[in-house]
This record gives C-alpha cells, sequence and structure tokens, in this order.
C-alpha cells in the first residue's frame, strides 16, 4: 500500500481517538511477533509484491514517522512521483540490520504521527502489511473481529492508499465468522480477514474463501 498517494475525503463513521488505540494494539502485536523472526525470515519475500519482511516493516515505519508536512516535502521533493517518495521513506526507514529496522518500529508503535490519511487507512495498512509478513513467515494472529470488520468496511468503500473498492465492484461479500457484508452481485463468503486481503489484493488469500464471485475477485488480485 502507498501512503504517498493524494488522499481524498473519505467519510469516517469512528472519531480518531476510538481508532488509535486499535492502531497502536496491532503494531504492538506485530513488533511482538517480530521479535521471535530469524534473520532468514527478514530477508524472505513478503505478500506485498516486490517487497521483503524486512522492507514492509520499514514501508509501515515511515507511516508511522511521517507527518503532514513531511509529506508534502517528500511529494514536492520527488516530482509528484509518489512511488519514488515510498521508495524514499522506506530506506531511511530500513536501518543496517533487521534488529535496528525492529528498533525504529517499536519506536513509532504508540505514534500518533500521520501522513494525510483517515486513520482507519492507517489501522488498515498495519493489518494487511501484518498479514504480508506473517503468512510467509509461518505466523498467525487472532485479530479482534472488531478490528478486522472496521478494516473491511472502510476498504469496501474507498479506493484511497489501494484500490479495493474497484476490485470487488459487482461482487456481494459476506464474512462467515462476524457481520461484514457488502455489494450485490455473485457471492464471495470467507473470513473477514480472508476478504481484507483478497480486497486488498491478496490472491493467495483467495483460496480461503468460497462463492461464484470467487474467480471473479481473483483475477482482479
Amino acid at each position: 500500500m502507498n501512503p504517498g498517494r493524494p488522499p481524498r475525503p473519505t467519510p469516517v463513521s469512528r472519531t480518531s481517538s476510538e481508532i488509535w488505540p486499535l492502531v497502536h494494539a496491532e503494531r504492538a502485536a506485530l513488533a511482538a511477533d517480530l521479535a521471535h523472526l530469524g534473520d532468514e525470515h527478514w530477508s524472505a519475500p513478503s505478500l506485498c509484491a516486490g517487497l521483503s519482511v524486512r522492507e514492509v516493516v520499514a514501508h509501515v515505519t515511515a507511516a508511522g514517522s511521517l507527518n503532514g508536512f513531511r509529506w508534502l516535502a517528500g511529494v514536492i521533493r520527488c516530482r509528484f512521483d509518489f512511488d519514488r517518495q515510498v521508495a524514499m521513506r522506506l530506506a531511511e526507514q530500513l536501518g543496517s540490520s533487521p534488529a535496528e529496522t525492529l528498533a525504529r518500529f517499536e519506536r513509532v508503535v504508540d505514534s500518533t504521527t500521520s501522513p494525510p490519511l483517515p486513520v482507519l487507512a492507517l489501522l488498515g495498512e498495519v493489518v494487511v502489511h501484518g498479514e504480508d509478513i506473517r503468512r510467509p513467515s509461518g505466523i498467525t494472529r487472532d485479530h479482534p473481529l472488531n478490528v478486522l470488520t472496521r478494516v473491511a468496511r472502510y476498504y469496501a468503500g474507498s479506493d484511497q492508499v489501494v484500490l479495493a473498492r474497484r476490485r470487488v465492484r459487482g461482487l456481494r461479500l459476506q464474512a462467515t465468522d462476524g457481520p461484514f457484508t457488502t455489494g450485490s452481485g455473485p457471492l464471495v463468503t470467507g473470513r473477514t480477514l480472508a476478504l481484507v486481503m483478497a480486497m486488498t489484493g491478496r490472491r493467495a488469500y483467495c483460496d480461503e474463501l468460497a462463492g461464484e464471485g470467487v474467480d471473479t475477485l481473483r483475477a482482479r488480485c
């Protein structure tokens, strides 16, 4: 996901003060899981295309340390090449070793610094990128269902940061483990986490989904 894309107004049903503690809890859980990774896992490919596990961690760190002023300065410096800015900010947070990468991430666990994005987008980012890291590393997390449901509803209604709403257009998504449902058309069912990950383009999670709309969703990932 790309915190460099220009923001668009997105309706948010929860206040920032309610969402930030959830962001912090997800970051803390990810930091705890990262503390047990061996060196071979840090260099392994993540589910985020083109990035290693270590690079994804640095990317999430950047999102927790980049305020609106620095975001705008970076946009200007990179001549409005948003992908270039993302790569620049990732490199700033990578450090010289996995231990340093983790230490930098740990410093932003409780941060409320943010690019000009809805706080729900940051919650979604740490959930999705956390799974980008955990799945190839053989780690599982039992995310709170209320967190996953909020993230799923955000992505179903927004193309900000990641083109999720467009990816599920014309499909009906229904969670089998919670209240999340959206859309109309061919049905796609599965765990809320699998729906979130598929909405954000992670094809591997389509194998956990069922329904006549799965092939369409898989093709869009």
